[in-house]
């Protein structure tokens, strides 16, 4: 049973307070990637490869975390997506430029637009959050017509770390202001809500497919389909802590 099914009373959705403060992952979580499988065909690439090196960027990123670093998503992405064309695309550099620049012409999923009005009508604070560039998730937003709505897009590249570390979300935190209790992070991957649960966050999953989520990973506070369904939980929450 999911929270939005759930019979709560009203002030007790999962017995938390509507935050103050939503902290929004923007890759997959706002963004709809599906059309970097039409990239990825264009140069010779198989559509089914899309998911793998994404996931395989994630995972290099996290290492090189761990190792200490903070490496540059762009830089990354570029370099994995180079190995798979070798010996595929004549011109290694130009089909890799092709791909990368698909992330600034991705679409929101269905639900964003609604729902980020939604959370907005609530009063709420919104900020981003990724692993990426902020140009990005700038320009996502601008071509949505959304940017208004968001307080502050914020990066790891200013942070300590790539996110699931939790100097990524106090980044978040001293930046906004605002103690972790008064702060939900919103996001796809469970990996994310783990993190942001460790660093003190209340968290939402948003799971649009209707997949399990990892039992060896810290389960998320409330949990929707859509973030219309997570506005309209949020709605029903008593008011914020002071």
């Amino acid at each position: 049973m999911t929270v939005e099914q759930a019979p709560h009373a009203p002030d007790e959705v999962n017995g938390i307070a509507r935050p103050t403060l939503i902290v929004f992952d923007v890759n997959e979580t706002l963004s709809d990637m599906s059309p970097m499988a039409t990239r990825f065909e264009e140069v010779g690439l198989p559509s089914h490869l899309t998911a793998t090196w994404f996931a395989g960027l994630l995972r290099d990123g996290f290492a090189l975390t761990v190792a200490g670093a903070n490496p540059s998503f762009a830089a990354l992405a570029s370099d994995s997506l180079g190995a798979l064309l070798q010996g595929v695309a004549p011109d290694v550099d130009a089909a890799t430029t092709h791909v990368m620049s698909g992330f600034a012409q991705l679409p929101l999923h269905p639900d964003v637009r609604d729902g980020i009005r939604a959370l907005q009508a609530l009063q709420l604070r919104l900020v981003t959050l990724s692993n990426g560039a902020t140009t990005v998730a700038q320009g996502l937003l601008e071509r949505n017509g959304l940017h208004d709505a968001f307080d502050m897009l914020l990066s790891v590249q200013d942070a300590p770390a790539w996110k699931p570390a939790a100097s990524a979300y106090r980044y978040a935190l001293e930046t906004c202001q605002v103690p972790p209790a008064q702060a939900m992070l919103v996001a796809v991957h469970p990996w994310d809500i783990h993190g942001a649960n460790q660093a003190g966050l209340r968290t939402a999953w948003i799971n649009r497919t209707g997949g399990s989520y990892p039992e060896s990973m810290r389960p998320a506070d409330l949990e929707a389909t859509s973030l219309t369904a997570l506005a309209r939980i949020l709605s029903d929450a008593r008011g914020p802590i002071a």
